[in-house]
């Protein structure tokens, strides 16, 4: 039986193949999930808007992996987005690094990028890269 919070067969297949090092992409319903992500493996779990948040998805993956770090999309604006509180007070012990929009999509189409999961976050900017820590 599996222990902790996600059922998923496809993300926990993803997750499995993962080892240290390797990173997943959490994000919100408005990322190009199709052109940015590289060879990730893809999941649509978006059931409707607001229906998973990226938060929940998170929160459901720190059940089953350590985050080593994480990485966010910054609007550039000079504003942080509210998420941005959310993700780390839920990652308070790790480290996150900001990249302006383009820097954020070139590192999620890299290679250790091994699972893209869309969700139905409707807050913009809502994208969060998580990298797999050690057991």
């Amino acid at each position: 039986m599996v222990k902790g919070n996600i059922i998923h067969p496809q993300i926990l297949a993803a997750v499995a193949a993962c080892g240290h090092g390797d990173k997943v992409l959490i994000a919100d319903g408005n990322y190009p999930l199709a052109s940015k992500t590289g060879t990730a493996e893809k999941v649509y779990l978006g059931l409707k808007p607001g229906c998973p948040t990226v938060p929940d998805v998170l929160a459901a993956l720190q059940t089953i992996i350590n985050i080593e770090k994480a990485e966010v999309m910054d609007p550039g604006d000079g504003i942080t987005p509210d998420i941005f509180e959310v993700f780390q007070t839920m990652l308070a012990d790790t480290p996150m690094s900001k990249h302006n929009r383009n820097e954020f999509y070139e590192e999620c189409e890299k290679a250790a990028v091994r699972l893209a999961i869309s969700t139905g976050e409707r807050r913009v900017f809502a994208n969060i890269l998580i990298t797999v820590g050690v057991a």
